[in-house]
């Protein structure tokens, strides 16, 4: 694409300072003022979802899955672990399932016969409505025993071929990540004790299988034998990709270990598997366990209407039937949609405290105490790397990535220190301004206080007020003008198709892809809004099945990729929509930009289609693109419109938005990088059992990333799910090296003309036809040359 290039070097630095338009937060590395008359458009945002927040004055920081979320995994396990399409399942397709010896018909739940069962049975779409914690054990177990029957037969006929290796293989690994991921996905949305003891209990199995298949010697010797072959050179570059994916990935997972440390290596694999499951389900219980009631309106004042009719709501859940927004009761919990109001608007300092407090220090004390759980992670992540002949776990991770250790620190400490001074004056700023309001806490600003300064100061400069621009972001308007733009830029049109698919809950929402000429070529899920009791928090998008040839049934070329986005924004309260955030807004176009790589990918290579095999440090790319449509004066203007009135957004008000979109950009931005920053030390210097503990780690780190000094009593941590339970681990500066693919992508469509309507969806269909297109089977810095 025309201004899509990106130096083949890796040093992100000299990327950064080579790409003229930027995000925000690259033009703090710039010594003048950029010369395009519109060059401080870019922002850097204030949340981070897996959780991210804002950006400086010319940063923005990756505002898609805020840090008080968990973590949102796009991604899948590495695969280890118009024409005719298909969507069916079946899952024993290949062969006849194996007959099960009465020591395994023992172990299946006598209550619950396989032939009923779902997570067993062939499917258009996944039987979401219907799989429950019963299910679980059995199913699982008559899956793994069938693919591993498969898989004997696999290592014994195995060829260096495509129809001998890749095809079998991936039926095998499709059908596990199919019905796991089924399973899985249901414990984020709708967990129960049952469904988690059932998954505890065969977790152990699966890991085992996945060892099993990833350390296989024939399959891998396979692989080898095809990129030593003469016909190497004839392989399509996808099919070169994912041979060579394989046999690093094999690498990675044990296979080159003898016999005594594969089995060491085995054991840390099942014991992380296990260790992380728990720190996940601890920052949910933990966030659950607060909750807060209000009967004297007095303690809450401030707050907006929105937020008190949330809280009410909240409480007639809990049995306070007769409460409302006017009169109470109300309950606030740690949920984001509840957290967040309070600490923008309560004029109650000592619950801006009380909460902060109990936010900052979710799962970090008694039962639901992560800190055991984490030094164990670090710690057999550390052996892991040790055995793989490794000096520490950061450089495992970066061994599927772009980056390095090196260019990534060397980035983050870049960004670090343009974004430092900023970050100062942010903070002068708004003490000066407390004070003029006659703020008693002026002198004396900490972090409770910060947030509710920093939302009056905006409403102060800008004339902007965030819950007054709520009625103008309706969910269902949001949507409409979302699915608009995909239109333009990609061609594609997007309907309702709800029914067609069983859902996990009501709210749940389902949609078709259709291409130019009417013919689908996928479809999603859209699971919206935040249920505290079952329901874990942040933003993620992740595959249900993915784009395949291999897959398809008969009578069809392939099977079309199916996704799922799920957010936790505000629910509707009473007879009202849900009327968004403008941050809620910015979530939704990010995890929709990861749900367009998958579903609009022309790979019918299943391992290396859509998000697959994509390097964790590119994934951000088209997320991070789609943010920047939210200030797009056209596509915003077509979001924004009253819910019932039907009155599009002021023009002035767009304008203090704009105007808007870099304020405290240098806080964020630290924010942002004292996150990956910390995640790097932990991986690369931090000596497990050493003379440091990781929160003294975290306590260094926050010197150089905290203008305010972080509480001593401060166990982020604890809850830090993108690297402890999420795919982040040493990867967390992910979202900064994506931020500057990403602007550098947006700067095609600046140069074509955001104006110029034809010359958009060229471009877009550019972009669709190479970033979006060709998943994992072509490397980033290819793509983008």
């Amino acid at each position: 694409m025309k201004r899509i290039r990106i130096m083949a070097t890796l040093v992100i630095a000299n990327m950064l300072m080579a790409t003229p338009t930027s995000r925000a937060s690259l033009n703090l590395l710039r010594r003048a003022p950029h010369p395009k008359p519109n060059a401080n458009k870019y922002y850097y945002s204030s949340s981070f979802s897996s959780s991210s927040h804002s950006r400086p004055s010319t940063l923005r920081k990756s505002y898609s899955c805020p840090i008080w979320s968990s973590s949102f995994s796009f991604c899948l396990p590495p695969p280890r672990s118009t024409t005719s399409t298909s969507l069916s399942f079946h899952p024993f397709s290949s062969s006849s399932p194996p007959s099960m010896s009465s020591a395994a018909a023992a172990a299946v739940d006598s209550a619950q016969t396989l032939s009923s069962n779902p997570l067993l049975q062939d499917f258009d779409f996944p039987p979401f409505d219907s799989v429950d914690a019963s299910h679980v054990r059995p199913g699982i177990r008559s899956l793994l025993q069938h693919l591993e029957v498969e898989l004997e037969q696999l290592e014994k006929s195995v060829e260096p071929s495509w129809p001998k290796l890749v095809e079998p293989l991936e039926k095998i690994v499709d059908r596990l990540t199919v019905v796991w991921g089924m399973i899985n996905h249901l414990k984020a949305v709708k967990d129960t004790p049952e469904l988690r003891a059932a998954i505890e209990d065969v977790q152990p199995e699966k890991v085992k299988f996945q060892l099993r298949l990833g350390q296989s010697k024939p399959i891998y010797n396979a692989f080898k034998a095809i990129r030593e072959s003469p016909d190497w050179s004839s392989l399509s570059e996808a099919r070169q990709r994912l041979v060579e994916a394989q046999i690093k990935e094999a690498v990675l997972i044990g296979i080159a270990l003898d016999d005594d440390k594969r089995e060491e290596f085995n054991k840390i694999e099942q014991e992380l598997e296990k260790l992380s499951h728990k720190f996940s389900e601890n920052v949910l219980d933990a966030t659950k366990k607060f909750e807060k009631l209000i009967t004297d309106k007095k303690e809450i004042d401030g707050l907006p209407p929105s937020a008190l009719g949330l809280f009410a709501q909240a409480a007639v859940s809990k049995g306070h039937e007769h409460a409302t927004a006017e009169t109470g009761p109300w309950i606030i919990t740690l949920d984001a949609p509840s957290y967040l109001p309070v600490m923008q608007h309560a004029k109650n300092r000592a619950l801006r405290e009380e909460l902060y407090r109990a936010y900052l220090t979710r799962a970090s004390s008694g039962d639901l105490d992560n800190t055991a759980i984490i030094d164990q992670i670090l710690k057999l992540r550390l052996e892991k790397a040790k055995l793989l002949g490794y000096n520490n776990y950061a450089e495992v991770s970066m061994a599927m990535k772009m980056a390095t250790v090196d260019k990534a620190a060397e980035l983050l400490e870049k960004l670090r220190s343009a974004s430092w001074d900023a970050a100062v004056k942010d903070m002068e700023d708004l003490k000066s301004f407390a004070k003029n309001q006659g703020a008693a806490e002026s002198d004396s600003l900490t972090h409770w206080d910060t947030t509710f300064w920093s939302e009056r100061l905006r409403e102060s400069k800008y004339d902007i007020n965030e819950e007054e621009l709520r009625p103008y972001f309706s969910l269902p308007k949001v949507m409409d003008g979302l699915f608009s733009l995909a239109n333009t830029l990609f061609g594609i049109d997007i309907e309702p198709a709800d029914g067609v698919a069983p859902v996990w809950n009501s709210d749940v929402r389902f949609y078709r892809v259709k291409d130019s000429s009417g013919n689908p070529i996928a479809y999603f899920y859209f699971d919206p809004y935040s249920r505290p009791s079952e329901k874990r928090g942040g933003a993620w998008m992740d595959e249900v099945v993915s784009r395949s040839r291999v897959m398809a049934q008969k009578g069809s070329s392939v099977r079309l990729p199916v996704a799922h986005m799920v957010c936790n924004q505000t629910p509707p309260v009473g007879d009202k929509p849900s009327l968004m955030t403008f941050r809620e807004v910015e979530t939704v176009f990010h995890e929709f930009g990861h749900a367009l790589q998958h579903m609009l990918t022309k790979e019918d290579e299943g391992l290396v289609a859509g998000i697959r095999n994509i390097e964790w440090d590119a994934v951000e790319l088209p997320s991070q693109f789609m943010e920047n449509w939210c200030y797009h004066r056209d596509t915003l203007m077509s979001i924004a419109k009253h819910y019932q009135t039907g009155e599009t957004l002021p023009e002035e008000v767009y304008k203090k938005l704009l105007a808007a979109r870099t304020f405290r950009a240098g806080s964020f931005s630290l924010r942002q990088l004292k996150f990956a920053t910390v995640d790097l030390e932990l991986h690369t210097r931090y000596v497990p059992g050493g003379p440091e503990s990781i929160y003294d780690v975290d306590q260094r780190v926050s010197v150089k990333t905290q203008v305010i000094p972080p509480l001593p009593e401060d166990r982020f941590l604890c809850s830090f799910s993108h690297i402890f339970a999420g795919g982040y681990a040493a990867g967390y500066y992910s979202y900064k090296w994506a931020e500057v693919l990403s602007a550098d992508a947006f700067s095609a469509f600046e140069d074509a003309g955001l104006d110029d309507i034809k010359a958009v969806k060229e471009t877009g269909q550019r972009f669709r036809n190479t970033i979006l297109a060709l998943g994992g089977g072509k490397a980033p810095l290819k793509v983008f040359l």
